[in-house]
This record gives C-alpha cells, structure tokens and sequence, in this order.
C-alpha cells in the first residue's frame, strides 16, 4: 500500500491490519453498540477514529457519507467499508460478522423462544407489550425522518403522495414503484442547493476496478434475475429473493424493512402479524444493527426453510447488497458525489421512503398493536419515554412488554 498523502502521518503509517485484528474490533462494538444507527456511528468514531485511529477525520466523514447515500443499513455499511479500507475484502467480511452476529444470535433465539411459548400457551400480554414499543419506535422514526428528509413543501407533498399511494396499492410491487417514482419525481423536479463533494476517498483506500464493476454487475443481476429463480416454487430462493430486495431497496433507515419485508412474509400460511411485530419490538433492544430483523423473521417462518437454515438465508441475503454496494461504490465515490442530477433523485426517493413507512406506521403497526384504550395508553406512556425522556429504546421494549403482561 502507497503512503497516504491525504491523511495524517499516525493515519498513513498504520501497519496492515489482519481481517482477525478487524474481527475482534466489530465483535466488541456488536455487543455494546446499543442505540440505533446515530448512535453506532459515535461508537465506530470513538474507537476506529480517535482510539485506533484507523482512519482520519476527513476520511471517516466520506466513508458515513457514502454510506448515508446508498440503500441499505447505513452503519453496517460503515463498518464493511472500514474493514475493507483496512483489511480488503477479507476485513470486510470480518467487520460485517463481528457487528452482526452478536443480535443475529439474540434474535434467532428470540424466535425460538416465541415458538416456544406458543406452544406452552404463554403469549400473552407481554406479546402485546412488545407491538406496542414496536408502534412507539415505528412513531418516532417516522417523524424524525420527516423532519430530515422532507424540509420543504415539496418534498412533504411528495411524501404524503407515496403514503397514499402505498395505502391504495399494497404490496411489494407498489412500494418498490413509489420509490422508484419518487427518484424519478426528485430527478425531473427537484433542485436541491449545490454544495461541495463530501470527504473523497484517498486513492489508495479504493477497491480495484475490475472487483468494482464486478461487484455492481452480480448486485444488479441479482436484484433482476433472483425474481425470475424464485418463480421456480423453491423455498430458500424465494426466501433469499424477499430480503436481497428488501436489503437492496431500503433508502432512509432501518426502519423502512417494515413494510418492504411485511408486504412479503406477513399472509395466510406465512409469519403472523402479531410474531412480525414482537420481533420488530424486540430487535430495538439489542445491540448492533437493526437489519439482523432478518434473522428472526427467517428463523420463526412457520415452513421451511426456516430454523437456523431459514435465518442463514434471510441473514446474508438482507446484507448482500449492501456488501457489494459498498465494493462497488467506494472506488467511484467521488465521482457520484458530485452530480447534482443523483443527489435530486436520491431525495426524492427519501421522501417517498417517509410516505411508505408512515403508511406502515398505520397498518400493520397501529392496527395490530392498539386495539383496545389500555393499549392506547401503554403506547403514549412508550412514546414518552422513548422521545421525551431519551429512554434507551432496550429499556422501553422491556418496559412495555413487563406493562403489557401485566396490564393487557
């Protein structure tokens, strides 16, 4: 590796680091990274920036940004192109098992544990608790994504078009036209100020460009061609064609694999929306990223392949995309920042993202979660702590679910 002229002395002469080094950092931050995607973001600061000092101010800042643009969950994409950056492909892969096992393991536990108590008939009010934190945590996102990305009149009318649209048409085809509607709208409508390219990646940091294109070719060919195997009638297909679509088109936070997976598991003979939203509720208790969601969902499937295969599936399916997203778009990083045409298109289809979670934000979540006055009120109680007080999301999952076996 070429000296770092960009960065500084402490940075540019860091020795290579082994994928192993990488592995043992992000298993850390996957068992103490609580707190949702800003908050995984200060933790990879404290300890990649100022602690190891991996990487430098500047370069740190273009890789959150990068990441921040493309679909999928952002502070894994961090964490991958920071083991990349570090170790290659090798480091990547290491930095993407070690932030996401850790509630991987949590939730497909979790998933077990609900099949369990099923079958001993001890679901109950507890189960009604965890739907009603997923309704507070649904509440809370919507409105803090709306605030950042729908600023102006425009883009809140753009907004509230998807809503409707998404609440008219639903399903997994309608949701994917309103995003790809809203790109189109943002392209040919939108003007959003001119600012400077954010934190270009030095050189040296880049994937090479044969492993760059490649990367993209095999994220595009799959987003086309899993479809079409899935048509097949074979199960694990199906079941990786539902979450690489699902990790490929979730632009704006975690949060918007709601609606985009419910549209696809949540039917007669599939998951029930009452086992969708327990473990919704109960992924914001653990630590790491929220998109390990997967794993539960692939784990407590009621046909197979579910169990350990089904979570294997859905798990590296969700995350794919955004492995090769992250290997494809880290080289031409730079280039894509600039142009103005692609940062217009992308916040229209942030907008539209507002629009369809806030429509999953009253079904499936209101309509299943409150249902009864007592419900009601457990819910304001959630979203009080949870946006008033700065209660840990954790601590409100536990609290809900500990009132709702006892209240419900």
């Amino acid at each position: 590796m070429t000296p770092d002229t960009h960065g500084s002395a402490t940075a540019s002469t860091a020795p290579a680091s082994g994928a192993l080094e990488v592995l043992r950092v992000f298993l850390r931050l996957g068992l103490t990274s609580f707190g949702g995607p800003v908050a995984h973001l200060g933790y990879f600061h404290a300890e990649i920036v100022e602690r190891r000092r991996w990487l430098t101010d500047d370069a740190y800042a273009g890789v959150v940004a990068l990441c921040q643009f493309l679909p999928g969950p952002s502070s894994s994409q961090v964490g991958m192109a920071i083991g990349l950056m570090r170790a290659g492909p090798a480091g990547m892969l290491a930095a993407w098992l070690g932030f996401t096992l850790p509630s991987a393991i949590a939730m497909v536990i979790f998933a077990y544990g609900m099949s369990g108590a099923h079958e001993a008939g001890l679901a109950g009010g507890w189960l009604a608790g965890l739907k009603i934190a997923a309704a507070a945590i649904v509440a809370d996102a919507v409105l803090t994504m709306a605030r950042s990305l729908t600023p102006d009149r425009s883009r809140r009318s753009l907004a509230l078009v998807a809503a409707a649209l998404v609440a008219s048409f639903p399903g997994a085809l309608g949701q994917i036209a309103v995003i790809a509607g809203g790109g189109l709208i943002g392209y040919l409508l939108l003007r959003l100020p001119v600012t400077s390219a954010p934190g270009l990646m030095p050189a040296q940091y880049r994937p090479g460009r044969g492993l760059a294109l490649g990367s993209l070719g095999l994220f595009a060919a799959l987003l086309i061609g899993l479809p079409l195997a899935a048509a097949s009638g074979d199960g694990g297909i199906a079941l990786f064609d539902t979450f690489y679509r699902a990790g490929s088109l979730v632009f704006g936070g975690g949060h918007v694999v709601l609606p985009l997976i419910e549209a696809e598991v949540v039917h007669p003979g599939g998951l029930t929306r009452e086992a969708f939203l327990a473990g919704y509720g109960a992924v914001q208790a653990v630590p790491g990223p929220l998109f390990t969601f997967a794993a539960y969902v692939g784990a407590a499937m009621p046909t197979a392949p579910n169990g350990l295969a089904g979570a294997a599936i859905a798990l590296v399916a969700m995350f794919l995309p955004s492995m090769l997203l992250v290997l494809g778009a880290l080289r031409y990083w730079g280039l894509i920042a600039a142009r103005a045409d692609v940062r217009n298109a992308l916040a229209g289809m942030n907008a539209a993202v507002v629009g369809l979670l806030g429509a999953a934000f009253w079904d499936p979540v209101v309509t299943s979660a409150i249902g009864s006055p007592r419900a009601f009120a457990l819910a304001l109680m959630a979203y009080l702590a949870l946006v008033l007080w700065r209660v840990p999301p954790w601590a409100v999952v536990a609290g809900a679910a500990l009132a709702g076996a006892a209240l419900l």
